[in-house]
């Protein structure tokens, strides 16, 4: 029998880490092998793409996504990690008016240089960041360039202001709040954070845990586990004659006139439509990237 092979697209509850989701879907599905397409902090809820069985391969194709994400910041308040679950530094007044903070917004919108966390996940020297920043060790993060694409005010109750933001993949929100409020001259901190989006895959499709949970109690998980394929849109589909469908199961490469497109990649199906391999174009040969056997 073949090994469930798709995406599980989860809204994650607050407290767990990614980690703690992939633990529980290997529990809750009895399947070894579940990745998940980029972390996603405790405090934060939402999308969360895990990647089941011969989908683990996929990850390196989402991790690259646009995100969208709705978040709560309070002004006035550091912390050491830039969201309500760190220590308090600094605590200063707020007087910020609606107009100040909307100004505010619009000058992080497009290419920024953003500053990680202290306590964020990036290895350094072959360690997290925030392991040596637990130990009490001075962290200095390099900035990196991120992109914001749409950065707008939902809701104004000072000290507190709820925003959307829509982002590319390695920004990251409680920088993002931190760097608000020092532009305001108060200070800020992330509170909450809810993530609308990752790439294709939304909120309104996402999964809650308990509804998973049950499904795999009556036996019937399988209906939330979405085909490979949905990782990989902008891939065209191809389902190739039983030749070269021969060869690329041996992972050999294809004369790009087999195989006629204008595009530099392909998602090649078998004739039962399930995901075969993922071709580059290399010169005058579509290149397997990836190549999923029929019984993994």
């Amino acid at each position: 029998m073949k090994s469930p092979a798709g995406l599980l697209v989860l809204d994650k509850p607050k407290g767990w880490t990614s980690h703690d989701a992939v633990e529980r879907v290997r529990g809750l599905t009895r399947i070894r092998r579940v990745g998940h397409a980029g972390t996603l902090d405790p405090l934060a809820t939402g999308v969360l793409v895990l990647l089941v069985g011969p989908a683990t391969r996929l990850a390196e194709f989402l991790l690259g996504h646009d995100k969208r994400y709705r978040a709560t910041i309070r002004l006035g308040i550091r912390t050491d990690t830039d969201d309500a679950e760190g220590r308090i530094l600094s605590e200063r007044p707020v007087e910020v008016s609606r107009e100040s903070f909307e100004e505010a917004l619009r000058a992080f919108v497009g290419e920024i240089l953003q500053t990680p966390p202290a306590f964020a996940a990036i290895r350094q020297g072959g360690e997290r960041l925030y392991e040596k920043a637990r130990r009490g060790e001075a962290v200095a993060p390099p900035p990196r360039r991120v992109r914001i694409d749409e950065l707008r005010l939902l809701e104004w109750n000072p000290p507190w202001a709820t925003i959307e933001v829509a982002c590319s993949a390695g920004t990251y929100i409680r920088a993002l709040a931190r760097d608000i409020g020092e532009q305001l001259g108060c200070g800020a901190h992330l509170t909450e954070l809810r993530r609308l989006a990752s790439g294709p895959f939304t909120l309104a499709e996402a999964i809650p845990w308990e509804i998973l949970e049950a499904a795999a109690r009556a036996g019937d998980w399988l209906r939330y586990l979405r085909p490979m394929e949905d990782a990989l849109p902008d891939w065209a589909p191809i389902t190739p004659a039983p030749g070269i469908l021969n060869q690329l199961r041996h992972g050999q490469p294809i004369p790009v006139e087999a195989l006629p497109h204008p595009g530099p990649r392909l998602r090649v199906h078998r004739p039962d439509g399930t995901l075969l391999a993922l071709l580059e174009r290399h010169g005058e040969r579509w290149q397997p990237v990836r190549v999923f056997p029929e019984d993994p």
